[in-house]
């Protein structure tokens, strides 16, 4: 744990720095949700509405969406950075500007977007700066990544009522990212719905136990939807195996 808190605080890297990445995806994505049976990739059916949520290792993250009432489809990927196309290597090695994600295809009939919200500050802790928990890096800091103008505003609303409830309880402030979405790049085949195929399988996620519930369930769903970073990728595998959890490093070794 000493090591943990010693540690310098990983910092972004910069456009000019990044992985090139490539023109074109380096893995298919499968088609079907291997949970709900749904599609993982677009075009949706009419009406849906998208939601894009960084809170650590996507694993986790992923489920608890899955499992929410209202949601479409989910899918684990990479958002906020700069590598076109990046790999889970890339993406776990820093230099692709990219955080860990989850796409949430959602019908804003049966679940609001700030219900989405609650979810999502309920399910990590937002105060913790380019990490969650153990899993300590850029890539799992907390974001969300807007569509609208009426989601910028529910994010920045729900976070500024959230971070009062978390310092009546001595948290600090929120680090969470709140930006544009950008291009959300579809993870490989093994890392969606992980948990699901791997039961048992590694999850970091940790939230504060106090509870969002400021904004939920108003209104009609019309009316709420009208320098770390500068290493280099590792080169061994004791290198790989102290950035990533145990199950993390096995995941990237059977991937190749």
């Amino acid at each position: 744990m000493r090591f943990l808190f010693n540690r310098r605080k990983p910092t972004m890297i910069t456009p000019a720095k990044a992985i090139p990445g490539r023109d074109r995806p380096a893995f298919t994505v499968p088609e079907r949700h291997a949970v709900l049976g749904t599609p993982l990739q677009p075009p949706f059916p009419e009406g849906l509405n998208t939601a894009v949520f960084g809170l650590g290792c996507f694993w986790g993250a992923e489920r608890v969406f899955w499992k929410t009432d209202g949601v479409y489809t989910t899918a684990v990927g990479y958002a906020g950075g700069f590598t076109p196309n990046p790999t889970y290597a890339e993406v776990c090695g820093g230099r692709t500007g990219h955080t860990e994600a989850v796409l949430v295809v959602f019908d804003p009939e049966k679940i609001f977007y700030r219900d989405l919200l609650a979810v999502f500050w309920e399910g990590h802790n937002p105060t913790q700066e380019m990490r969650q928990g153990n899993d300590v890096g850029t890539q799992y800091r907390s974001a969300i990544y807007y569509s609208d103008d009426e989601q910028c505003q529910a994010a920045e609303e729900t976070r500024a009522a959230y971070e009062a409830k978390l310092r009546e309880v001595g948290y600090g402030r929120i680090a969470t990212e709140i930006a544009p979405a950008g291009q959300f790049y579809y993870a490989e085949d093994y890392h969606q719905q992980y948990l699901h195929k791997v039961p048992n399988g590694y999850c970091g996620l940790g939230g504060t136990g106090v509870s969002c519930s400021i904004g939920l369930g108003m209104g009609t769903a019309t009316e709420l939807e009208a320098d770390d970073a500068l290493r280099p990728i590792p080169g061994s595998d004791e290198e790989w195996r102290k950035r990533l959890s145990p199950e993390q490093y096995a995941v990237l070794r059977e991937a190749g």
